[in-house]
């Protein structure tokens, strides 16, 4: 018998970082290899599994060496997509059925994002990558998981991170940092905790999109998250 799971139909953001493992940059496969055996759990309990993945492992925006901004924004799309290309590859390999769409069409490598097909692959029990952000430059990773989750219907953003929760300051440097356990969206605005950007906040409470943050340090918090285990920072009404 399927242990009873809190959502249905999830979307989650993994930062590029999450992907680099302990190598802080480029992608770590065992750490990628790891995080797709969650996914699949994740998928056999049934539940609808979109991703959106961050690119900050392979690029970051370099608006501070002179580089334009666009540029350097389509250069973080594409980084996007090698991101999901690995993550869909460990997933395929354990056998979960998986597909990439990307925002910029590149037909070769990935389907283009249409959200109708996106919703029959949800359906049919497949995990659903989706690359190339929004398509559009001035838009983070964060703005797309929650457009993303806006429009697959998810119940819940999981925003898987290297740190266990949201915090008043960064606990790396501050070892009396504040941890919390529950806000709204009003108090993760106002008070800059840099949850996501907040253009995707903001899109999160126009929509009523709950956010999990949560680290991905222990094995199966994912799954812990699901079952409606109080772990992280949960943001919402």
């Amino acid at each position: 018998m399927q242990p009873k799971v809190k959502y249905k139909r999830i979307m989650l953001k993994l930062s590029g970082e999450a992907l680099a493992g302990d190598k802080g940059s480029g992608i770590d496969f065992k750490t990628v290899d790891d995080i797709a055996l969650q996914i699949k759990k994740v998928s056999e309990l049934g539940v609808g599994v979109g991703i959106v993945v961050g690119a900050g492992n392979i690029w970051r925006g370099r608006r501070g060496e002179g580089m334009d901004r666009t540029t350097a924004d389509y250069m973080g799309m594409l980084a996007t997509v090698i991101n999901a290309l690995a993550l869909q590859d460990s997933l395929e390999r354990l056998n979960v059925d998986t597909r990439v769409q990307t925002a910029i069409e590149m037909r070769e490598v990935a389907e283009p994002f249409i959200r109708r097909r996106a919703m029959r692959h949800l359906e049919k029990g497949r995990v659903v990558i989706f690359g190339a952000g929004t398509g559009n430059p001035y838009f983070s990773t964060d703005t797309t998981a929650a457009l993303r989750a806006a429009e697959i219907e998810a119940d819940v953003i999981l925003l898987a991170k290297n740190v266990d929760a949201i915090y008043d300051s960064d606990p790396k440097k501050n070892p009396n940092a504040k941890r919390y356990d529950k806000l709204n969206y009003l108090e993760v605005l106002d008070n800059g905790l840099g949850v996501m950007d907040s253009t995707a906040t903001s899109l999160c409470m126009d929509n009523n999109i709950p956010i999990i943050v949560f680290g991905l340090n222990k094995p199966d918090n994912i799954i812990r998250v699901l079952k409606g285990e109080c772990i992280g920072t949960f943001v919402g009404n």
